[in-house]
């Protein structure tokens, strides 16, 4: 972690203010902003930089009723009582070496004496001034008129931006800041310096931030340190007490609804806080909220309230709010929650609703506070169900499946059954990889449930298992069967979407599904947040296969925004979307922080299967930027998620292995994987993958392919597969200008990795063919694309950079020495004998000019594996 807080440099203000200083027709400066927006740092780093001696004068709430006491340090001492001798006392002292530069902090607090006294200095322009004046607060007339008169120049000092927040906390921390965290904190300090260096201290105290795998994260509330709260409440000492009533209500409910307001405080005291500025009155279209106008007043407030006190005014507002019945998922979950900590009862009903409601926008720790309240209370059927998914969504397995071993299966209904079964194998498949367990579930499930409208819900349930078994074909026609029953209840609609959008694209159809999402998730309405949020994954990877990146970019923008301070994980899911859109884009460089954070807020304690996606396109994203320890480590992390439940995956785990192998110089092993991957995806369906597999291979140099990426093409929706085709076919036989004219197509279709490449085999097919000019053109184009990649890197991008007068298996042999492979190991890795690889490492010793594997291995290092202080 970081060493302290540094101060954060604002260059504009900071030559603005010292412009002013310079500016012949003004005295200097008085420089506004709320207390702790860091007025007074920036004022001082200002004046230090000037020639000669600053003197500041500090203002207190004490020295405010003495007679020049900001100033009392440079008057002599004298028994004098007459105010002007005073003033020309300090004016002397002051300026007796000459003009000079007078801070004033916090001048809204000098005393009639001082503040005449500065009025002199500026008038008379002997001095030059810079003030600083705490926003809201009452300012003498003899200093407003200073700025309003035109002596002083006024500038506005604002609150940090979200980026500056950032950048301050994370050099304190000494890594990287999760986005949503960052959102929180900067949501919650309002960008107040020093109100968020309290936050971050606080929450680092209370253990709410911490470093989880390289990403620092915020869980649970932020807090109010308490220097911060001593010096917030001094504010709502001096307010009218009918005020902070107001602000006390609010600090438990908020926003409130005014009518509801003037019902438990009075329109007097609504007043009195909205002209105090505690709080501020917003329209939400028809209706009026009041809300406290800065968050931690709120928490300040919340601090000063006893248990017993909160409990009764909770009670008083769920006695206003209950009477108007609400109707949204918003205002159940409000009403709930005041219930909880309030000195009356809800009921059980209305717990179970608000559960379901929060489970379904994707906030499972709320989900399972209030699911675990209405469990507890009546322990049925209807509460376990939620509070089991809320469990199992949040990595906790072993308690999800305690609630629900509570329940004998004999004695359910068909509703309960379902209810009590659809979850307990869930979490035996995925977090546990039991598949046969899970299986052994839903067939007893088969043998219970009859009824036709529960029936897609078990039926969906099964789509989804048969495809993460990679059963590809199976799978799609069950949740096709669901999304097509009218009378498939939603639970089992989005459920199936989740299935079909996890196959689907990988398929080939990525444009069916698309429409399947647009057709089920026409309403915002939802039974489980997640699920619907991993089907929106699904649909941002149909819009990737089918080369609409733009659109698939957008959409991940979008699904983020849905995520708010409880919903880590569908965030995680977010995030993972975009990783995924920035991966295919080749943006490595960018993909990298995302896919990081994404797998960091998928921690729990139990490793969510989640992560499997994001690792393997992290290990591709590590590869592509030839960092291969990196890659393998990641791919390594994701060998936890294994065996037939996640079966899905696999080829994607070859591609990810071929990745490796060629940035570690191997680009035979590199096909060969490649082709591995490939066929594993034919063997099961997924014939997007296969084609992409394939595309790989061909990007590293196997010319065999043309006619097996064709055959793909009506296979598989969307305009990539013909590119690839196009792609091999020009690989095939060496034609330089048709891989020219493939890279343009494919940057344009928004693939800047493959257009590098593609232009890297072109500038090497030109080179062959002694066209010097076209050569330098395809790899210009080359370090273009490879640039805007963020220094991608790849065999033929490696070779075009430095081509060398070695064969290309020289050459792979050449880049595993510097490597730092033995002659032995290459030999393993290329399926090849140690006499062979000897003989290759000896022609290229000769044709490079050097005498021994370290002089190779000097030559070649550079264009071959470098690390990531690369």
């Amino acid at each position: 972690m970081g060493t302290g807080w540094q101060l954060l440099e604002r260059p504009a203000k900071y030559e603005v203010i010292k412009s002013a200083l310079a500016d012949s027709e003004a005295s200097g400066v008085v420089i506004t902003g709320a207390a702790g927006v860091g007025k007074t740092t920036l004022a001082r780093s200002v004046t230090s930089s000037l020639p000669g001696r600053a003197r500041w004068a500090a203002c207190t709430a004490s020295s405010s009723s003495i007679p020049l006491g900001a100033f009392a340090q440079w008057v002599q001492p004298t028994e004098a009582r007459d105010p002007i001798e005073l003033l020309v006392s300090a004016r002397q002292s002051l300026l007796a070496d000459g003009p000079a530069v007078i801070g004033v902090d916090d001048a809204h607090l000098l005393d009639q004496l001082s503040a005449t006294l500065l009025h002199q200095i500026a008038v008379e322009r002997t001095g030059s001034i810079v003030a600083t004046v705490r926003s809201g607060e009452p300012v003498p007339d003899s200093v407003m008129t200073l700025w309003k008169d035109g002596y002083l120049r006024r500038i506005d000092l604002e609150p940090f931006s979200k980026d500056e927040c950032i950048t301050l906390v994370e050099s304190v921390l000494g890594g990287t800041l999760e986005e949503l965290s960052a959102n929180i904190i900067w949501s919650q300090s309002g960008g107040n310096p020093l109100f968020l260096r309290h936050i971050v201290e606080a929450a680092l105290e209370a253990g709410t931030l911490s470093e989880v795998k390289g990403v620092w994260q915020l869980r649970g509330a932020t807090t109010v340190s308490p220097g911060l709260a001593t010096l917030l409440e001094n504010r709502f000492d001096n307010a009218d007490p009918a005020a902070v009533t107001v602000l006390r209500l609010l600090s438990l409910c908020e926003p409130l609804d005014l009518d509801a307001l003037v019902e438990l405080a009075g329109e007097q005291a609504i007043d009195a806080a909205e002209k105090e500025q505690l709080i501020r009155i917003d329209r939400d279209g028809p209706t009026l909220n009041a809300r406290i106008s800065h968050p931690l007043y709120g928490d300040v407030v919340r601090r000063q309230i006893g248990t017993a006190s909160a409990r009764m005014l909770r009670g008083q507002i769920v006695t206003v709010l209950k009477r108007q019945k609400p109707t949204s998922a918003a205002g159940r979950i409000r009403l709930a929650e005041l219930y909880l900590d309030s000195d009356q009862t809800a009921e059980t009903g209305l717990l179970v609703a608000a559960a379901k409601d929060a489970v379904s926008l994707a906030n499972a720790p709320l989900g399972e506070r209030l699911a675990r309240t209405a469990f507890e209370r009546e322990a049925d059927m209807r509460s376990a169900h939620l509070l089991s998914r809320a469990l199992m969504w949040q990595g906790r397995p072993a308690e999800a499946d305690e609630i629900l071993a509570r329940f004998d299966p004999d004695d359910l209904d068909e509703v309960q059954l379902l209810l009590w079964g659809i979850p307990r194998a869930s979490i035996v498949f995925w977090s546990l990889g039991e598949v046969a367990r899970a299986n052994a579930v839903l067939e007893l499930l088969r043998g219970r449930v009859s009824n036709p409208i529960l029936r897609p819900m078990l039926d969906a349930a099964d789509a989804a298992f048969t495809v993460f078994e990679n059963r590809l074909p199976d799978g799609m026609a069950k949740a096709e069967a669901v999304l097509s029953d009218p009378v498939a209840p939603e639970q089992a609609l989005e459920t199936a979407a989740f299935a079909a959008g996890m196959a689907m694209p990988l398929a080939g159809r990525g444009d069916e599904f698309t429409a399947i999402v647009a057709r089920c998730f026409e309403t915002q309405k939802s039974t489980d947040g997640l699920i619907r949020m991993l089907a929106r994954y699904g649909e941002v990877l149909a819009l990737v296969h089918t080369g609409e990146l733009d659109k698939a970019e957008t959409h991940a923008v979008n699904y983020a925004e849905f995520s708010s301070s409880g919903e880590f994980l569908g965030w995680a899911i977010a995030k993972t979307m975009a990783g995924l859109v920035a991966s295919y884009r080749g943006r490595f460089a960018d993909a990298i922080p995302t896919l990081e954070q994404a797998l960091a807020a998928f921690n729990a304690e139990n490793s969510l299967p989640w992560r499997l996606p994001g690792r393997l396109l992290l290990a591709r994203a590590y590869a592509g930027l030839g960092r291969p320890d990196e890659a393998e480590r990641v791919l390594a992390e994701a060998a936890e998620h294994v065996g037939p439940s996640v079966a899905l995956f696999d080829p994607q785990v070859l591609v990810a292995k071929a990745w490796i192998a060629a940035a570690r110089g191997g680009g035979r092993r590199a096909v060969e994987l490649s082709r591995a991957a490939a066929d594993a995806a034919h063997r099961t369906g997924q014939f997007a993958v296969e084609a992409e597999a394939l595309h790989d291979a061909a990007r590293f140099g196997d010319r065999k392919l043309t006619h097996r990426l064709q055959s793909l093409v009506a296979r598989v929706e969307g305009p990539l597969p013909q590119l690839y085709a196009r792609h091999a076919a020009a690989v095939a036989q060496a034609d330089g200008d048709a891989l020219d004219a493939v890279s343009i197509d494919f940057e344009r279709a928004g693939l800047l990795f493959s257009a590098a490449d593609a232009a890297a085999q072109a500038a090497a097919s030109h080179e062959q063919r002694s066209a010097r000019r076209k050569q330098i053109e395809s790899l210009t184009r080359t370090m273009r694309l490879v640039s805007s990649c963020g220094g991608v890197s790849s065999p033929a991008i490696r070779a075009a950079a430095r081509p060398l007068p070695v064969t290309a298996r020289e050459l792979e042999v050449a880049e595993l020495v510097a490597a730092g492979q033995s002659n032995r190991e290459i030999a393993k890795h290329l399926s090849v004998s140690v006499r062979t690889v000897e003989g290759h490492v000896y022609r290229a010793c000769l044709k490079l000019g050097v005498s021994d594997r370290d002089g190779l291995a000097a030559i070649i290092r550079p264009r071959g594996t470098r690390g990531p202080e690369s």
